[in-house]
Parts: structure tokens; sequence; C-alpha cells
């Protein structure tokens, strides 16, 4: 499923007219393996990523070069083999004190995306993962709505797993992005998968569903499903 919507991604890019390209990238064990396999399809297809900019959906509060960086995942996985430029990439430094980064990230993010209407930055896309609890991004079940829904565009987090101190994009980033394609991988993941795909569905997913016209889901069994 990784590898299949890594293709997907990676063709789009070859094949789109022009830059730019905005995209945020997530963490979590599926978010590595497709971030892999972009690089392995974008070699063989001498992608040129001129004009793709690299964000980050959400991050953990530690130094990029630290094991649970989502940022270091990126870097070795995609970034590095890919030979992106380091001024493409805006990610949130986890490193600093949370308000400190969560101001740099919105500062990244209004420098270099287009506004919408409604004041929020539009990303072209957006990858997320999905966690056994139904979150998104460090949007958690427990994450209070005035965080979530905040008007910031990035906010300081706690979450109920290690290491607790997140930065995530807000509710109003993510349903603003162009496309939004989820990745849930695991069985220990169905349960909160069916959850959020129920129209009344609660979870931090289903939240943003509802917020969309349309949201790419892509489960285990490779089944692709627009909601």
């Amino acid at each position: 499923m990784a590898s299949a919507m890594a293709q997907r991604w990676v063709r789009r890019l070859a094949d789109r007219p022009s830059p730019p390209h905005r995209v945020a990238l997530s963490g979590g064990r599926i978010a590595a393996v497709f971030q892999r396999e972009a690089a392995r399809f974008a070699t063989e297809l001498k992608v040129d990523w001129t004009g793709v900019e690299f964000f980050w959906g959400d991050e953990r509060c530690v130094p990029p070069d630290h094991a649970d960086s989502n940022f270091r995942v990126a870097n070795e996985a995609l970034l590095t083999p890919c030979g992106i430029s380091s001024h493409r990439i805006h990610r949130l430094r986890g490193e600093l004190p949370p308000t400190e980064a969560s101001e740099l990230g919105i500062h990244e993010l209004r420098q270099s995306c287009p506004g919408n209407a409604e004041g929020w930055p539009v990303l072209d896309l957006v990858l997320l993962g999905m966690g056994e609890d139904g979150h998104v991004a460090s949007l958690f079940p427990n994450t209070p709505s005035e965080t979530s829904h905040s008007r910031q565009w990035v906010v300081p987090v706690i979450g109920p797993k290690p290491p607790p101190q997140r930065l995530s994009l807000t509710f109003g980033v993510l349903a603003a992005a162009r496309e939004v394609w989820v990745l849930a991988s695991g069985a220990d993941k169905a349960s909160a998968l069916s959850a959020s795909l129920q129209f009344d569905g609660v979870t931090p997913l289903a939240q943003l569903i509802q917020m969309r016209s349309q949201t790419h889901i892509a489960g285990e069994i490779a089944i692709f499903a627009n909601r």
C-alpha cells in the first residue's frame, strides 16, 4: 500500500506542469516506508524536485538528529537520497521551546504558502498517518478543542505517548490543503479507521474528514477510498 501510494505521488510530481508543490510529511512507521519508496521511484524516474517545498504535519519536541524526530526519518529516507536542498526544507524545530518553535513554523508557512479566503495557508498535499486512537498529526482525542481548532496554524500539544511534548498543524491548516492523503496500516488500527469513516464519527480523523469535501484514505489491504 505504501509503495503504491508513493508511486502515485512521485508520478504526480513527474507529470506536474510547473512548480511549486508544497507537501507536509508525517511521522510514523508507514510514513517511513512511504518515504523510502518515494525516494526509490523518484530516482528511477529522475524526478526534478525543483519547486517542491517540504513541511511537516507534526513533530516531536526533540533535536533533529534524535531517533524520535519525524524530520530525521524523512531526512534519511527521502530528503538526503533525493538531494533536496536545505532552503526547501521547512522543518518544525522541535529542539526549541515549543512556543518559539510554533511561531517559527507559522512564519515558514506564511512565507511559503498562499492563503485562502478564510486566512489559512494552503498546502498542495498533506500526507498523514493515523494512530490506534484515530489521531492525525499530533491532534489526539484528548487534545483540547481550543488547541486543535485554534486559529493558530502551529500549536504546542501534549500527547499521551512519549515523547509527550509535540508540535502540530491545527485542523484549520489540514482542512485547507488542496489534497489530504491518509495512510492507515496495521490490524491494531482497524477499529479506529472504521470509526473514523462513520458520518457521525468523533475521532480526530473523523473530524478532519467532516471538514473537507474530499479526503483520500489508503488502507493496508490497498483499498483506495474517497470520503
